[in-house]
């Protein structure tokens, strides 16, 4: 703000004359309130309250700043007293706006709805693009999806508009590339209710993924809680070259600190490297930054996000962030928690998988190692796009190879999908040819939407069982993500590459050596692919697809029938009793990895987002029981028959039985889908035991009024055996830090006890008294009226 300050000075001093001064000075004034979107012409960028809150806490903490702190501190409700320790502390954070995709939305609305507020408090979307499927293309399918989703999108429509709330139709496209188009930018502090919400961090701001119940507390107005990260430094060294992309960044970040490397941290990026990195790059390695269980991810303001901002029509923020560039950047001499050095300009093109996205391999080495394996080298299906990676820049460099192999009369010999990553994308890339040439080579373009990245895609190609191989630009590949075929191995990349292997036809190929055979029988090797980083011309804005809310929504009705199948509106939690937590049955113990998926898939269950009892048929119907190996196959601990998890778990609800779950590491990693704690609660479940949580899903846990708690001894997970009965005893005395009791009851009368560690803090026991953190609010309310 100093140089600002002392223009305006002397521009004063310069021009004499009273009403003179005060015309130029209100001129600059409103110069200096920059709207956060052109969406929201009033909601205006409040970098003065950034600066005087880091310089609050840069004199509090007598040190240098990274760029994370200087954002999340930047945020706090109370910068002067808040207690900051990273890694043991909870922040008190005040967050710029929210976004929910359709998916999430549904019962994050819900929740508000029942919070019995007029209207929003932050700016808050609602992006359409989770339930449109892939099947025959992308005006085809988002016809369709329209008619399917009627009453989910006439709710969330309705809901949008009633609250406050701007909603993007379906069509619009992603929700993480629209927010980049529109929403980020540098210093914001977002959340969304999608676990790659920190795509945003390629614009230099502190986006997070949370679950919706997080996302309500913010659109109510109250302090977000988040656990004070740790700062993991990637320090970038080189520049990217030929066959080498920005994807490769994070492939090989994965490869160092695994699922759940990042976990309780911020990845923060930073060197001389980063330059040559374009915003959208940035965006790809901040996006599958989740896939290591990172807080989130972020790169320093710099030139390339200026030059992005300026062609997405948003120059004028790029003028206010040039003012205030030192709180966009790390102070010099910041300390990390830990460090990692990657030299760009001999970074090689990598391809993750199968069935984990940290199981790294060079593009050149993955052919000999799936012969190995056993995997299959034949490709099936190419699938370019997604979230992570369907920039302008990825269509070009996807588009630069097919045009190479177009030239000697191939086409792809596995089938290929592209799918847009919003309107703006789509209508652009048409504009200038790249679609075109992508369909020449064989391509399919869906709709603009996440498709088959998130298991929202009808194949008809192989059946269910069939051992096959496909390679995506997407983030996420866990087994079944994308097809439900559980013998599909899936394998990440870049898009460039994914084309490259399409053309090929097999892992085997490595596009920096090997050779293909044209049409004339000749052999040629592709070029290292090369595409603007942004259109030469304007983005094409495509159909306009976005609903304002209306200046007064109280009149607006929303719709909810009591006898839908999709929606239901919600009754709260029973409070807790007081009481210990006695003789719990164990529902399942769960053997090995158990992303949210296996506890709440997607795909087909995607429908019944908005309707807490159908999707809860879906409940941990993926993971594998250790007592025998199956999936959805658990002891009735009353009737001592197998049957399906849910219904199993029906059953004790009925009986009025508690019970609980056995979890290995990283319970709950994945997407951010709070069913996958709304589902345990709703069945009755109280307690979920384990040896590590992912970050959003313990969180979410503790929402719905669910003990998450872990081993003290991680070998106690040895100890408890499926047919045990669990005793959780010390809850009357339940405080931050204090570790809980478990009494294990075996069949033989012997009993032993342990200790469970936890994360609670005084808020979040209150959340557990309650019953869950949106009953919390409510009392709040009561008593503040």
């Amino acid at each position: 703000m100093a140089p600002y300050c002392v223009w305006l000075a002397r521009l004063r001093h310069a021009l004499n004359g009273g009403i003179r001064r005060y015309h130029v000075a209100s001129v600059l004034c409103q110069r200096a309130k920059v709207a956060m979107s052109h969406f929201e012409p009033n909601e205006y960028i409040n970098y003065e309250k950034l600066e005087k809150n880091i310089n609050i806490v840069r004199k509090r903490l007598d040190r240098p700043l990274t760029l994370s702190e200087k954002i999340v501190y930047g945020h706090l409700d109370d910068p002067a007293k808040q207690e900051i320790e990273r890694g043991k502390t909870y922040l008190r954070l005040r967050p710029d706006r929210v976004a929910m995709q359709d998916a999430t939305a549904q019962m994050a609305m819900l929740q508000f709805i029942s919070s019995g507020l007029p209207k929003v408090a932050v700016p808050s979307t609602i992006h359409c693009d989770h339930l449109i499927e892939a099947q025959l293309g992308g005006e085809k399918d988002l016809r369709r999806a329209k008619d399917i989703n009627q009453e989910v999108y006439n709710f969330l429509s309705t809901a949008g508009a009633k609250y406050g709330v701007g909603f993007w139709k379906p069509g619009s496209g992603i929700i993480h590339q629209i927010i980049l188009e529109n929403y980020s930018y540098p210093g914001v502090m977002l959340i969304g209710t999608d676990s790659h919400t920190p795509n945003g961090g390629g614009l230099g701001g502190i986006c997070i993924g949370v679950g919706g119940a997080d996302a309500v507390d913010v659109m109510a107005g109250i302090p977000w809680e988040l656990k004070c990260p740790k700062v993991i430094g990637v320090k970038l060294t080189g520049k990217l070259s030929g066959w080498s992309s920005p994807k490769d960044v994070i492939l090989k970040v994965a490869g160092i600190l695994t699922v759940k490397g990042g976990t309780g941290a911020i990845i923060e990026y930073h060197g001389p490297g980063v330059d040559s990195i374009s915003c959208t790059g940035m965006a790809t390695i901040c996006n599958m930054g989740a896939e290591i269980g990172a807080t989130t991810s972020v790169f320093p303001y710099n030139t390339r996000m200026k030059k992005y901002l300026g062609k997405t029509g948003r120059a004028d923020i790029a003028a206010l962030a040039d003012e205030f560039q030192q709180y966009l950047v790390p102070d010099a001499g910041c300390q990390y928690d830990q460090v990692i050095e990657i030299n760009l300009s001999e970074l090689k093109p990598h391809i993750n998988g199968p069935f984990t996205p940290d199981l790294a391999h060079p593009v050149s080495d993955v052919g000999a190692v799936a012969e190995k394996e056993g995997w299959p080298v034949d490709i099936r299906v190419g699938l370019i796009g997604s979230c992570t990676n369907s920039s302008y820049e990825d269509m070009g460099r996807s588009a630069a190879v097919a045009k190479q192999a177009l030239a000697h009369g191939l086409k792809c010999k596995s089938k290929f999908t592209i799918t847009p990553g919003s309107e703006q994308i789509r209508a652009t890339i048409e504009r200038d040819g790249y679609a075109q040439i992508l369909r020449d080579v064989g391509g399919l373009i869906l709709a603009n939407a996440c498709g088959p990245c998130i298991g929202q895609w009808d194949r008809k190609d192989i059946k269910k069982g069939e051992k096959n191989t496909i390679v995506t630009s997407y983030n996420r590949n866990f087994t079944g993500r994308n097809d439900a075929n559980p013998e599909t191995h899936a394998f990440v990349t870049s898009p460039e590459i994914v084309t490259a292997l399409s053309i090929a036809g097999t892992l085997k190929f490595n596009p920096e050596t090997d050779f293909l055979t044209g049409a004339d029988g000749k052999k040629f090797k592709l070029e290292a692919p090369d595409a603007d980083e942004l259109p030469r011309l304007d983005f094409d804005p495509g159909q306009d697809t976005y609903q304002y809310p209306p200046k007064d929504g109280s009149g607006q009705h929303v719709d909810v029938s009591p006898t839908s199948q999709r929606l239901q509106l919600l009754e709260p939690f029973d409070k807790w009793d007081g009481k210990d937590l006695e003789d719990m049955l164990i529902l399942i113990k769960v053997k090995g990895k158990c992303t949210t998926d296996h506890i709440s898939a997607a795909g087909p269950w995607l429908k019944f987002r908005g309707h807490l009892d159908n999707i809860s048929n879906n409940l941990l119907i993926g993971a594998i029981n250790i007592e025998n190996g199956k999936a959805n196959s658990v002891r009735n601990a009353l009737t001592q028959e197998f049957g399906p998890v849910p219904d199993t778990a029906r059953y004790y609800k009925k009986m009025g039985v508690k019970w609980a779950v056995i979890g290995d590491e990283n319970y709950g990693e994945g997407s951010s889908r709070e069913h996958a704690a709304l589902e345990p609660r709703h069945l009755g479940g109280r307690v979920i035991i384990t040896k590590s949580f992912a970050r959003i899903h313990e969180t979410n846990l503790k929402k719905q009024g669910l003990l998450p708690l872990t081993f003290a001894d991680p070998a106690d997970y040895n100890k408890i055996h499926p047919v045990d009965k669990l005793s959780i005893v010390g809850l009357a005395d339940f405080a931050p830090g204090k570790p809980l009791k478990c009494i294990i009851k075996h069949p033989n009368g012997s009993q032993e006890t342990i200790m469970l560690n936890h994360t609670f803090n005084e808020s979040q026991i209150e959340w557990f008294q309650a019953g869950s953190a949106l009953n919390r609010m409510k009392e709040l309310q009561q008593k503040s009226s």
